[in-house]
């Protein structure tokens, strides 16, 4: 249910497309920071600060996803 309401989301809502766009670049920045055997000081600063931004945009897209499945289970009042 849960992959159905994201591909829907990402079909329909804008909002939540940015979000899955900006954590698909900053999980491909994090990919090549972890292919690297040593990382500078500034690289491991912004590993971990990459790390805690997907982190919020993951938050973010599932309050979406809550808000959205909650709206859909509401009866429509006619």
């Amino acid at each position: 249910m849960a992959t159905q309401v994201r591909d829907q989301l990402m079909a329909s809502h804008e909002e939540f497309r940015r979000l899955a766009q900006e954590h698909t670049q900053y999980s491909q920045r994090l990919d090549s920071l972890i292919q690297k055997k040593f990382l500078t000081e500034e690289e491991k600063i912004e590993e971990v600060r990459l790390k805690k931004l997907k982190l919020r945009l993951k938050d973010q897209m599932q309050l979406l996803e809550r808000h959205y499945v909650q709206q859909s289970q509401q009866p429509s009042v006619a």
